[in-house]
């Protein structure tokens, strides 16, 4: 009779699980790539994106400054997705020498079919100007200098600079007034923390690249994401972050942005989401807002607070960082955030600051940021707090990297 020694069995075992472990690497790798491929697709539509405002731009219906660079002469292209959610498109690209970052907006179809209907036709310039005024007022509030927004929104809105608008100009300047990141971009155009405009077509707008991003951390597929333990998540962010000094000029331009939105030039923004991926920064280490879409107005915040109905404090959060308490007597949010701006910034900067430090400044640097990160409230006593921290925490970082070349 046929044996089979013990060589033999062991041989086909081994086989067996090679075989196995084979099999089972190629199930999954093909599962993960099926899904990658999946994400993908559902989230990169920018080329439907471009076709469907081109389509609008040729019929006449809109006009900017990126437009015949995009639809005719095919010099502002789409490059890598960048998008994180279908809505909202977002690819890095190249317009001429110039690299940039290409947003477009995207709605579901009801909704698209009616995205550029105003100002209608007929509509006077001066009937337009009304228009964008009172939506400034109801955006940023009735602030003395509102119209000194207006005539910045205008002028954005005259895309060929022949002092003229044309109603396609006007319809693409008014789908853009709806979106946040677009109105921060005209507020703080001239301030170096927010990426600069370099044109729009519709709701379809390029903005200058931001070599450096998020503000810390690696970016992972997901796939990996999920088989690394936090501990180990968190040394590697630490890891691949800039030197200490480099660290300190980039939280300095957190805190001047910071500095920047609140009682700002056109009233104050809340900073709604303060997360590494909101950030990036530049060669030099200088602060740069790559997402600005939950930087929103004190005005509008308040506004959509005041309408949501609320059982519980969980039910007033706007954005991810963005608090207010429920009125349980009216089952109604209140409109007064719990947190600031600078507590919320102090919060995020705690881990990137503190990994690192050097040790004569980590005992000061970790009781100002723990004195920032407390901070609470908005009245008239906690801005002048609020004021002396900030000062302090700026004053106490550029002093210790001042001499160095790190602060140039």
């Amino acid at each position: 009779p046929l044996r089979i020694t013990s060589e033999e069995a062991r041989f086909s075992y081994l086989h067996m699980k090679y075989l196995f472990f084979s099999w089972l690497a190629v199930f999954v790798g093909s599962w993960v790539i099926y899904v990658e491929y999946s994400s993908y697709t559902e989230l990169c539509r920018g080329h439907e994106c471009k076709n469907a405002i081109c389509d609008k731009f040729r019929k006449g219906v809109i006009d900017g400054t990126a437009c015949s660079s995009l639809c005719e002469k095919n010099t502002l292209y789409l490059g890598k997705c960048l998008s994180a959610k279908p809505s909202n498109q977002v690819y890095s690209g190249n317009w001429g020498d110039m690299e940039g970052i290409i947003k477009c907006h995207m709605e579901d179809p009801r909704r698209e079919a009616a995205s550029f209907n105003r100002p209608t036709k007929g509509t006077s310039v001066e009937k337009f100007r009304e228009m964008v005024l009172s939506h400034l007022k109801a955006k940023v509030g009735d602030q003395t200098n509102v119209q000194d927004l207006a005539a910045l929104v205008l002028g954005a809105a005259d895309a060929n600079r022949d002092g003229q608008i044309s109603l396609a100009e006007a319809r693409s300047a008014w789908a853009l007034l709806q979106l946040n990141e677009f109105l921060l971009a005209v507020v703080l155009q001239d301030r170096e923390h927010t990426p600069r405009l370099l044109g729009f077509c519709g709701d379809l707008y390029v903005v200058e690249k931001v070599p450096y991003a998020p503000l810390y951390g690696v970016s992972l597929p997901w796939a990996i994401e999920l088989w690394i333990p936090a501990g180990l998540r968190r040394s590697l962010d630490q890891w691949a972050a800039p030197s200490w000094p480099h660290k300190a000029k980039i939280a300095i331009g957190l805190l001047e942005l910071v500095e920047d939105v609140f009682h700002g030039t056109f009233g104050s923004f809340l900073m709604c989401d303060v997360r590494a991926a909101r950030f990036g920064y530049t060669e030099r280490h200088d602060l740069k807002v790559v997402d600005a879409r939950r930087i929103i107005p004190e005005a509008a915040f308040q506004e959509v607070m005041r309408e949501r109905r609320c059982e519980v404090d969980g039910d007033c959060v706007y954005g991810a960082d963005c608090h207010t308490s429920c009125d349980l007597t009216k089952h109604r949010c209140t409109t007064e955030v719990t947190r600031p701006n600078l507590a919320k910034a102090c919060g995020a900067l705690k881990d990137y600051l503190l990994w690192g430090v050097p040790s004569d400044v980590k005992e000061e640097l970790e009781k100002q940021l723990y004195a920032c990160i407390a901070l609470r409230g908005a009245t008239e006593q906690m801005e002048m707090e609020h004021s002396l921290i900030l000062n302090n925490l700026k004053t106490l970082l550029w002093k210790r990297i001042s001499h160095t070349k790190d602060s140039k």
